[in-house]
C-alpha cells in the first residue's frame, strides 16, 4: 500500500523533531513506546476483543459496553486502549478487574500496527465515535480482522472537511466492517462521504444506556416543602459561584437547601469553610447532619453522589465553570431531574447536544445566567414539570444502543 510506505517514510523523517518537541511538551511523547507497539504484555493465546477510546469522553461512552462484553463473551480476552494519558488514567480507574490489559492504541504506521496485533491477537477492533485510520483499515482488512466503529458521530465542521476530501476518506470508510452511528444525521453524513450504506446504520448513543443506582438506599432528612439543589463534582473556583448564587436565591426562597459535593475529597475542608462564610447554617454528611436545621450540607462521604441525585429538585453539574470539561449530566437526568452546567462541557458535548434540545439540560455562560435559570426552575412549576418530563423523553428516545452492539457482536463472534 503506497500510503503505508509514504506514511512510514514521513514518520522516520519527522521522528527527531517529534522527540525534541516532546522535551518541551511532554504530551507529544506520552505513551510513545506503547504506541510503537513496544510494550510488555501477557501472552494472549486466546483471541481478544480490543476497544479503543481516544480519551476520557470516549472511554466513558464505552464503559457499559465493555462491562457487558466481559460478561457476554467470557472466552475472549478484553483489551482496552486509549490515545491520551487522561484516557489511560480513567481506563485504569474504571476497569482494573475487567480488562485483561490496558495500553495505548498504536500509531497508524504499519510496523506499529503489526507489533500491536502480534501481542494482542485481536478477534475484533472496536473504535468509539469516529476515528479513521488508513493503515489500521488496510491491515485489518488484509488480515480479515473485523473493524467496527460504535457510537459513531461526525460534527458539521468535520463533515465539511471530510466531504471535500471524500476521494481520500471513502476508500478508508469502505474497509470498516460495520459503522454504527448515534443518529440518522451522523449516518447520512458518513454515507455521503463514502461509507457503505449496507454496513452503516443507526445504533443510538451508548451513554444513555444507564440505569438508576439501586445499590442501597439514600436519604437525608429535611423539612416538608424543602427543595434540594445539588452542586455535584464541583472544582476549585466553582464553589464560590454556587454559594454566592445559592445565598442570593435563599433570600427569596426560604425552603431551598444546598447539597454541595466537591469533586476531590482533599478540598472538603476548604469548601466547608466557604460554606460557613455564607453565614448560613452548615453541616456535614459524614457527621449525619441533615436539612432539618441546616441550609447547606457538605457531601464529604465517598460513593453517595450518584444516589443523592434521586432526592434533589435540580442539579448543577460541576467541572463546567473552568476548563475541566464537565461531568456526566445523565447521572441526574436518569432520576428525571433537570441539570444546569457552565459553558465548559467538552467531555460530554454529545450528551449536551441532545439534552439541551429539551428542557432536561441547560448550559449557562455566567453566574448571573445560573441564578436566572435556577430561579425559573424553582418558581415556574409548569416549566419545571416539563423539564422533568423531558428527562424521561431523552432516555426513551436514545436508549437501546448497548443491546444493538451486543447483538452485532453475538452475530460475529458466536
Amino acid at each position: 500500500m503506497i500510503y503505508g510506505f509514504v506514511s512510514t517514510l514521513i514518520f522516520v523523517l519527522i521522528l527527531p523533531f517529534w522527540l525534541i518537541a516532546g522535551i518541551f511538551k511532554k504530551k507529544l511523547i506520552t505513551g510513545f513506546k506503547q504506541k510503537l507497539g513496544w510494550f510488555t504484555s501477557p501472552k494472549f493465546e486466546q483471541k481478544s476483543i480490543v476497544f479503543y477510546g481516544v480519551s476520557v469522553g470516549e472511554i466513558l461512552a464505552l464503559e457499559n459496553l465493555i462491562k457487558k462484553t466481559k460478561s457476554e463473551f467470557p472466552n475472549y480476552k478484553l483489551i482496552i486502549t486509549t490515545g491520551t494519558q487522561t484516557g489511560q488514567e480513567i481506563a485504569k480507574k474504571k476497569f482494573p478487574n475487567i480488562a485483561d490489559f490496558i495500553t495505548y492504541f498504536p500509531f497508524d504506521f504499519p510496523f506499529c500496527i503489526n507489533n500491536f496485533f502480534y501481542k494482542t491477537n485481536p478477534a475484533i477492533i472496536i473504535i468509539a465515535e469516529t476515528e479513521l485510520w488508513p493503515n489500521i483499515a488496510y491491515v485489518t482488512k488484509k488480515r480479515n480482522i473485523p473493524l467496527y466503529i460504535v457510537n459513531g458521530r461526525i460534527s458539521d465542521r468535520t463533515y465539511k472537511s471530510y466531504k471535500k476530501l471524500s476521494f481520500f476518506f471513502a476508500p478508508i470508510l469502505k474497509k470498516y466492517t460495520q459503522i454504527l452511528t448515534q443518529s440518522e444525521s451522523d449516518n447520512n453524513k458518513l454515507i455521503s462521504i463514502g461509507a457503505r450504506p449496507e454496513t452503516t446504520k443507526v445504533m443510538g448513543n451508548l451513554k444513555f444506556d444507564i440505569g438508576v443506582n439501586t445499590r442501597g438506599n439514600v436519604s437525608i432528612n429535611k423539612n416538608e416543602g424543602d427543595k434540594i439543589i445539588i452542586a455535584g463534582s464541583t472544582h476549585s473556583g466553582e464553589d464560590e459561584i454556587i454559594l454566592d448564587t445559592f445565598t442570593k436565591i435563599k433570600k427569596e426562597n426560604k425552603n431551598i437547601k444546598l447539597l454541595i459535593a466537591p469533586r476531590h475529597p482533599e478540598r472538603n475542608t476548604k469548601v466547608f469553610e466557604l460554606c460557613k462564610n455564607t453565614g448560613l447554617t452548615c453541616g456535614k454528611r459524614s457527621q449525619n447532619d441533615d436539612f432539618t436545621n441546616n441550609d447547606i450540607i457538605l457531601l464529604d462521604t465517598m460513593g453517595e453522589l450518584g444516589k443523592m441525585y434521586s432526592i434533589c429538585y435540580l442539579a448543577f453539574i460541576g467541572g463546567s465553570f473552568n476548563k475541566t470539561g464537565g461531568h456526566n449530566p445523565l447521572e441526574a437526568n436518569i432520576y428525571n431531574k433537570p441539570v444546569i452546567s457552565g459553558p465548559s462541557i467538552h467531555n460530554f458535548k454529545d450528551i449536551y447536544a441532545i439534552i439541551t434540545r429539551t428542557k432536561a439540560g441547560t448550559i449557562v455562560k455566567t453566574k448571573e445566567d445560573l441564578y436566572t435559570k435556577i430561579q425559573k426552575l424553582i418558581t415556574n412549576r409548569e416549566y419545571y414539570s416539563q423539564a422533568c418530563e423531558d428527562c424521561k423523553l431523552v432516555f426513551n428516545q436514545n436508549r437501546g444502543a448497548l443491546d444493538t452492539v451486543i447483538r452485532e457482536l453475538h452475530t460475529l463472534l458466536n
